[in-house]
């Protein structure tokens, strides 16, 4: 049992290191962000080889009893981390998203106004010379 169960989560990683590497976003995401996911990876690909050493490492260097004790409190770290980064990107996109609504509203705005004559139309100046 304990064969079939690494195999699958094996298979996961896999799944996930193949979906990553394929993926369109790589190219986006920032070198460090996407060295830290295939470093994550493989520390789950040695987890899942080496359980044992999660509780050596948990008990030993953290001072947690075990290591699904350990595992959990990471997984509560990086949870909060990407609902916080996620929330702030989608408060920042809100933000752009606004403004150029705004701004497309307020050039509308004056297109429409300016085709009823209630503002005048936009003269175009001539380039001046500069002075000999």
């Amino acid at each position: 049992m304990k064969l079939l169960i690494q195999a699958v989560l094996l298979a996961a990683v896999l799944g996930f290191l193949i979906v990553f590497v394929r993926g369109q976003h790589g190219a986006r995401m920032r070198a460090s962000k996407r060295l830290a996911f295939i470093a994550f990876l493989f520390l789950n690909a040695f987890a899942v080889l080496q359980p044992e050493a999660t509780s050596w490492v948990a008990k030993h260097i953290f001072g947690v009893g075990r290591g699904a004790d350990l595992l959990l409190y990471a997984l509560i770290v990086a949870f909060v981390f990407a609902v916080l980064s996620l929330y702030l990107r989608l408060q920042s996109s809100e933000q752009r998203t606004t403004e150029l609504v705004r701004t497309v509203a307020i050039r509308d705005a004056e297109i429409l106004n300016r085709d009823r004559g209630l503002l005048p139309a936009p003269t175009l100046l001539a380039p001046t010379e500069p002075p000999a």
